[in-house]
């Protein structure tokens, strides 16, 4: 039973960071009908932002551990939705009318750039960061000496998370913005046709699901202490599974396939092993797909006719 618990503190955890992705892939999907692959590309450069907003405050003799992490979050950020903004204008703006296919390879195009493109400016090596945040909770102890705890981090990501969620859906569901999100979500020429600007709606989007992406970086450098250029691509994967789990162009779909995959990969490394943790991602994407494609919470296409 402690063991149990304990994997289901981590499954929450690195869930709560897989949905926060996520979010980014339906949010785009909602609006555009298509996948951004280039979205876990934004999550690593918004880990690599972190590192070094983390070294250069240390270097300029900066301590303060909070005031670090709050200009980790502030930078990453900043430069993550910048890199969203001009990939939205750049890659993908150009081939608005064109075919499907157009944008995706686009985007797998893009995805490969940014990962090449900081594979050469920050190096192939991992780059580590030391521990931060200490402390935990201990919540039980077992006779054997096994002890099940909360770490001080572990509840900033969580709390964190479910923050951003109550705020992101408050946006959709309560503002001026969210309202033309989802008009232009149901019929973007209409939406155009009613004064709607919609080109600078899709930007926002794109601005909005990086800056989560940014988010989710610094957490999981937090958290874990490492950064590589390729995490992006294997977390995108994961988000996007995330996303189709809970029905792709969902949001709170997003967020209960995001959760459920970090619980899935916890209790999987577990019970199963953890040399085989990404397979099980990829193998309930498979299942989804076969038994219920539209996903958990997501609604069948009709073709109007």
């Amino acid at each position: 039973m402690e063991y149990f618990l304990q994997q289901l503190i981590n499954g929450l955890t690195l869930g709560g960071i897989y949905a926060l992705i996520a979010i980014g892939y339906t949010m785009v999907y909602g609006i555009m009908g298509m996948i951004n692959f280039a979205h876990g590309e934004l999550y690593m450069i918004g880990a690599f932002v972190a590192v070094v907003t983390v070294v250069a405050m240390n270097t300029i003799g900066v301590v303060a551990v909070p005031l670090i992490i709050l200009a980790a979050f502030v930078f990453s950020i900043l430069v993550t939705s910048t890199y969203g903004f001009v990939m939205e204008k750049m890659a993908y703006r150009p081939l608005r009318n064109a075919p499907r296919i157009a944008p995706l390879i686009s985007a797998i195009g893009v995805s490969v750039l940014l990962q090449n493109f900081v594979r050469m400016a920050q190096g192939a090596r991992v780059k580590p960061l030391q521990p931060m945040v200490d402390g935990r909770i201990t919540i039980m102890e077992r006779a054997d000496g096994f002890v099940v705890s909360l770490s001080y981090l572990q509840i900033v990501i969580m709390v964190m998370v479910v923050v951003l969620m109550i705020g992101l859906t408050l946006l959709i569901h309560k503002t001026r913005l969210g309202r033309a999100q989802r008009a232009c979500e149901q019929d973007m020429k209409m939406a155009a046709l009613l004064g709607i600007p919609v080109e600078k709606i899709i930007s926002i989007t794109f601005i909005l699901g990086a800056a989560l992406a940014a988010v989710a970086g610094v957490m999981v450098v937090l958290y874990y202490g490492v950064v590589d250029f390729y995490i992006g691509f294997l977390a995108g994967m994961k988000a996007f599974t995330a996303a189709v789990l809970g029905g792709i162009g969902s949001l709170p779909g997003a967020m209960i396939g995001g959760i459920l995959i970090g619980l899935i990969e916890a209790f999987w490394s577990a019970y199963i092993s953890a040399e085989y943790k990404d397979v099980a991602s990829f193998v309930i994407l498979i299942l989804v797909l076969l038994v219920r494609p539209s996903g958990l919470l997501g609604k069948p296409e009709i073709d109007k006719v």
